[in-house]
């Protein structure tokens, strides 16, 4: 670590000490890390834009509808009945990211985070493509407004425009359906003039992100730079320099003995940064984990004749040479809280009926009489359908000459919907001996019995 850099964590290099934004122009680098995360990437933006036209059965494969709060995921339905299976899921997911970032750190944010992957791997690359390379991007922005300037400019920023809006029409689609985009689509604004705003707006949202605001997004937006610091120990894997074999750092000379560390001061980590750090001054909040500065490294290195892995995923314990323990009690601590998690919820899913029902007695209701010796209870129940077919339910007791009257004809359930009702059974007096009857309540859809409620009739035997 630069002894001498220490205040370096005081400031961000994004802002001058005026406080104006300093804007970050990321060398051009290969290596296998950033060949690796274009795989990555381009599975991701094939998952982003190919999943919500697959259909299932006629229905989407994965659908994100909080608006009317139905969901599909890989094919199975959920409605807001299922809102205890969410909080479940949720609550994993947050001890996954705290296990997660204790162990691997932030290689999240640098090969799967939706900023990143659409920053580097699609808006960087069509700047590369128009504007050429960091040198090339700055001497452009110096340079008066020519003719060859303009048409680059409004090229770069049309394109930036198109991308932002397919993908805000994409991000409608994981809301809505595919269908309903394509029928938005073909529709006069005028005729869904709400959703066409929205997705205005959130183009513009989207443009603004990755023409402008940029890297800013990680190091002054997002919060999980900041939570690193919490979750982060000695053992965790990050980004680091080793400063124990490049200190202290000096220029290469050839065919000379060298007598100081292994870092040649070329800056070219600090060059290939997109959020602008020097890696070497020690694990930053901005550090994104994208491991461009490690490509750019080991690429020097190699020019030099010199040991590759001078910075790499590591810990600060393999750093200091005490090696990295991958498992502390913290992490097995998380690992089976997770697991327990997992288990629950794996267990509610198996354990999850197409069509969920819950029928009792009215509580406080006594029995009524009715001419023709008949007496009645009153029930309630509850069917919740958890499929995308529409569904007649069917009730019938297994009690003699008991009679079930229902409001309305039939118990039809929309797809992904629920029914709330009322009912009552109907029971001859004498066929009632015990003031506390049992009788079973079978609950059936197409001949398929769903459920059978044992439950119990009440009447004051004389």
């Amino acid at each position: 670590m630069n002894q001498n850099t220490e205040n370096f964590r005081d400031t961000i290099v994004t802002v001058n000490e005026k406080g104006k934004r300093v804007w970050i122009y990321p060398r051009k680098q290969k290596g296998k890390y950033h060949s690796a995360r274009g795989y990555v990437a381009l599975f991701l933006l094939l998952f982003f834009l190919v999943v919500p036209g697959i259909k299932v059965n006629g229905h989407p494969l994965m659908l994100l509808n909080v608006l009317d709060r139905k969901f599909i995921l890989f094919g199975f339905a959920f409605g807001p009945q299922d809102f205890f299976l969410f909080v479940i899921l949720t609550i994993s997911i947050v001890i996954f990211t705290i296990l997660f970032t204790a162990i691997y750190g932030r290689i999240f944010c640098g090969w799967v985070c939706p900023q990143t992957v659409f920053m580097e791997m699609v808006f960087r690359k069509i700047e590369y493509w128009i504007e050429g390379d960091a040198e090339k991007q700055k001497s452009l922005e110096k340079s008066g407004w020519t003719g060859i300037k303009l048409f680059k400019k409004t090229l770069k920023h049309l394109i930036f425009i198109l991308i932002a809006v397919i993908m805000s029409n994409m991000l409608v689609a994981w809301v809505v359906g595919f269908d309903e985009l394509l029928s938005l689509v073909n529709s006069p604004p005028s005729s869904h003039f709400s959703a066409f705003i929205a997705m205005a707006v959130i183009s513009g949202f989207f443009y603004f992100i990755f023409s402008s605001f940029r890297e800013q997004a990680c190091t002054i937006l997002c919060p999980y730079g900041r939570l690193q610091g919490v979750l982060l120990d000695p053992n965790s894997l990050v980004i680091a320099y080793d400063y124990k074999r490049g200190e202290p750092r000096g220029i290469f000379k050839k065919n000379r003995e060298r007598k100081i560390g292994d870092c040649v001061d070329c800056s070219l980590c600090v060059k290939v940064c997109p959020t602008g750090i020097d890696i070497r001054n020690g694990t930053q909040l901005e550090c994104i984990n994208c491991a461009l500065c490690i490509d750019a490294c080991d690429m020097i290195m190699n020019k030099v004749k010199l040991p590759e892995g001078l910075i790499r995923y590591d810990s600060m314990s393999g750093i200091e040479g005490s090696g990295r323990k991958k498992f502390t009690p913290r992490n097995i601590g998380y690992t089976v809280m997770l697991f327990i998690l997992v288990g629950v919820l794996a267990g509610l899913f198996m354990s999850r009926n197409e069509i969920n029902t819950t029928l009792l007695r009215k509580p406080g209701a006594l029995f009524q009489e009715y001419p023709g010796g008949k007496v009645s209870n009153l029930y309630s129940l509850k069917i919740v359908n958890n499929t995308f077919t529409e569904t007649t339910i069917n009730l019938k007791t297994d009690y003699p000459d008991a009679e079930i009257k229902i409001p309305g004809k039939e118990l039809t359930l929309p797809p992904l919907g629920n029914i709330e009702t009322e009912f009552l059974i109907l029971i001859p007096k004498e066929k009632l001996k015990i003031a506390l009857t049992k009788l079973t309540i079978v609950i059936s859809k197409d001949k398929e019995i769903i459920n059978e409620v044992k439950t119990n009739f009440l009447y004051q035997v004389k």
